[in-house]
């Protein structure tokens, strides 16, 4: 089973905070942190040790099959490399991933995307839909590039298990699931009424929250790009609840 992040939306809350200066707000805060002692407490060090710990526990052996689909397994490996990923996602917005609740839900979204994942791949070979060697070499030049040296790189290679080889692999799949996408999953265009809608119901948030509201004009083009990734989500749900029913699905944990 290949390897894959789990798809998060951007809400668009997040959108207008960062129309608002919520990005100044950080580096301020950044700056501020960088001048005080970064030293962790004994007690801090201990919460985070426990915290790893909990995080530890949601795993499975690497080399457990969690899923099959479609005689195709899904390993343990592919199951806690997403895991991983979503724990760190919910850890930044301030959540705690390791309640009871939190945890089940975790293990449902993973389990959900990774079958979701599988499927789409597997009707994409079918069709023939293929990364092109180019596209695949371009989009792993500017992932490589986003690292200061060939030693930062290597160095996020191995803290995420890779080689350069699984890196390429990976980038070919998520340009195959794109594309596959783009071409049987067509959704509907954004209206100017959906677009004006989601702003003023974003608005009323942000105003109750204390913050300044950027004008409509400013945040229009990813307002319309937010709502049509959501449409795009809803219709690739139901895609894959089709895909699902036309195949053999069998949860292993």
């Amino acid at each position: 089973m290949k390897k894959w992040t789990v798809l998060l939306m951007t809400s668009l809350m997040v959108l207008f905070l960062a129309a608002c200066g919520g990005d100044e707000e950080a580096k301020d805060a950044e700056k501020k942190d960088e001048g005080q002692n970064t030293e962790l407490s004994a007690e801090d060090k201990k919460k985070q040790e426990e915290m790893q710990k909990k995080l530890d526990e949601q795993m499975v052996e690497d080399d457990s099959t969690v899923a099959v689909v479609n005689d195709e397994k899904i390993l343990g490996v592919d199951y806690n490399l997403t895991l991983t990923t979503l724990q760190g996602q919910m850890q930044q917005m301030g959540q705690d991933p390791t309640t009871k609740e939190t945890s089940e839900q975790m293990k449902t979204q993973v389990i959900d995307s990774l079958i979701g994942q599988a499927l789409i791949l597997q009707e994409a070979d079918k069709k023939g839909i293929k990364a092109s060697e180019e596209d695949i070499n371009e989009q792993f030049e500017q992932t490589k590039g986003q690292f200061e040296d060939e030693k930062a790189f290597a160095a996020a290679l191995e803290q995420s298990k890779l080689d350069e080889k699984e890196l390429k692999a990976q980038i070919a799949d998520s340009i195959q699931f794109n594309q596959y996408v783009e071409k049987e999953v067509p959704t509907g265009e954004v209206s100017e009424d959906e677009i004006k809608k989601a702003y003023e119901e974003v608005k009323t948030q942000s105003e109750g929250a204390d913050q300044e509201v950027p004008k409509l004009e400013d945040v229009k083009e990813q307002i319309k790009a937010s709502i049509q990734q959501q449409k795009q989500q809803e219709v690739l749900a139901q895609h894959v609840d089709d895909l699902k029913e036309k195949g053999k699905v069998d949860i292993k944990i």
